[in-house]
């Protein structure tokens, strides 16, 4: 029991579903409540695939295709950051207006299920905690926290709406830029990680 607590706590750090909330609203900003939920739904689910394929055989995949982690930290800390450039330019708003659909620009695979909910970090602890124990029923116990964990983002999540309509388009704005500088450094920080696990760097 304590190992199940354990692994929920730190999973639950490494996502960190809390934090992940006022970032969905931001790259969510003008849909409606259904396409919400629709982007939640569908982030959430590739998160649980990604997480699940990463924990039973992700060091095996990354070594196969020649990939260290350090690597595909660094790869997701550039791509998270030029997500953050758009936030602060607001240039995702700039192409969202006059539209009732946004099927060019849909966050649910990039950058909300991975590298947000499913990044690096996460993937890495996947491997870390079904690696404690190779037995099957220690790993379906890892598997269920993950999705408890996912579960908790999935909730937030829809809670999205009501939050936003209360912040009014002026507070999404300013949240939208103050989550742009956060996730901007946050992309910087997986990098500078990336880098550090190389060896390279102290």
């Amino acid at each position: 029991m304590a190992a199940i607590l354990t692994a929920f706590v730190t999973l639950f750090v490494v996502i960190d579903p809390i934090g992940l909330a006022p970032l969905f609203i931001a790259l969510t900003q003008g849909m409606s409540d259904a396409q919400r939920r629709r982007i939640g739904w569908r982030a959430t689910l590739i998160a649980a695939i990604l997480l699940t394929l990463f924990g039973l055989a992700g060091e095996n995949i990354l070594t196969a295709i020649g990939i260290s982690l350090p690597a595909f930290r660094i790869a997701g800390g550039i791509l998270l950051f030029l997500t953050a450039l758009d936030m602060l330019f607001e240039r995702r708003t700039e192409r969202r207006e006059g539209q009732s659909a946004d099927h060019d620009h849909d966050p649910s695979v990039f950058p909300l299920a991975t590298p947000l909910l499913a990044g690096p970090g996460a993937m890495a602890t996947m491997i870390l905690l079904v690696g404690e124990d190779p037995g099957a029923v220690h790993t379906a116990l890892i598997l269920l926290v993950m999705c408890m964990v996912l579960g908790t983002a999935m909730l937030l999540f829809l809670l999205a709406g009501p939050l936003s309509r209360a912040l009014g388009r002026t507070g999404t704005m300013v949240v939208t830029r103050l989550l742009g500088m956060l996730l901007a450094a946050l992309s910087i920080q997986f990098i500078l990680d990336g880098l550090r696990g190389t060896g390279l760097f102290t």
